[in-house]
């Protein structure tokens, strides 16, 4: 009778895990071909124009008679098989950009959404204008302004297109608000548990938690610490892990930036590859299709 429970308890833990793949499989390697203006921050695909895109963040100057207060961070467009096209300045201090499947944009989220520290000027959320070849034009049309209901000044808030919600990571917490994209109102909270998962908050990426679209995996978030990627359910219920490589150098940074979940991979930036660094996307789960 004792086997029979094991068993059934090892059966049951397998169909909870057997979706995450225990060891990340490299899929994508971005090796960045321009230094970044302070800081890269998340990375966009679009399928039908085939290409990355990659944003980094960087405040605006105070501005003066001769300088307006536009953020001179670049936006880095790159093919699929990461070989770099172009750069370009669309006057945002990027913290999230994402492909839109719903109003087929692609789209920044800045700096400060949340206004917690003060309104400055381009800030909020924007759709950014492509030409044909899918090149940033380095014009844009607002989205929605400033929203309290984000939290955080840092947070690198997630798109999920099936429920059009927001995933706003909040600092030095387990707490994730979730934002309806529709009318901006706060809909709720998630709090990861991190007991079962084995790790406290300060092992994980402190501002961004991916949503990966996938149900019953809902939300996926890099343990720079013990080097793995750590998957949630929507109610916050831990799900499994997913290891990466061993020889992946992350650095204090990456608790803050250079991560992203686009074309089913979550990315994470290598700082210490290439001369500026180099963006890994990594296929988690079997249920990435």
């Amino acid at each position: 009778m004792k086997i029979i429970i094991a068993l059934c308890f090892l059966i049951f833990n397998y169909s909870i895990y057997a979706d995450v793949l225990p060891e990340a499989k490299s899929e994508v390697k971005i090796t960045l071909a321009r230094k970044p203006t302070t800081r890269p921050m998340t990375v966009a695909f679009i399928p039908g124009q085939k290409k990355y895109y990659i944003a980094d963040g960087g405040l605006a100057p105070l501005g003066s008679e001769t300088e307006a207060p536009i953020s001179k961070s670049l936006i880095h467009t790159y093919d699929q098989s990461g070989k770099y096209v172009a750069s370009t300045q669309a006057g945002f201090d990027n913290r999230s950009i994402f492909y839109n499947e719903l109003s087929f944009q692609l789209t920044t989220i800045t700096y400060n959404v949340s206004s917690e520290a003060g309104f400055a000027p381009n800030t909020g959320i924007f759709s950014l204008d492509l030409d044909s070849q899918g090149i940033l034009k380095g014009t844009s049309k607002e989205v929605s302004s400033f929203n309290p209901a984000f939290g955080d000044s840092a947070t690198m808030p997630s798109f999920d297109s099936k429920k059009n919600h927001y995933f706003a990571k909040q600092k030095r917490s387990a707490r994730v608000i979730v934002i309806d994209a529709n009318d901006g109102n706060k809909v709720g909270e998630i709090n990861l548990d991190l007991k079962s998962a084995g790790v406290a908050f300060d092992d994980l990426s402190d501002n961004f938690i991916a949503a990966t679209s996938i149900d019953g995996e809902e939300l996926a978030i890099l343990d720079v610490d013990h080097k793995a990627v750590l998957i949630f359910n929507a109610k916050g219920k831990y799900v499994g892990k997913s290891t990466l490589p061993k020889d992946i150098k992350l650095r204090a940074h990456n608790h803050y930036n250079g991560l992203g979940y686009t074309n089913n991979l979550f990315f994470v930036y290598n700082e210490s590859e290439g001369e500026f660094g180099t963006y890994y996307g990594f296929k988690v789960s079997s249920n990435s299709k």
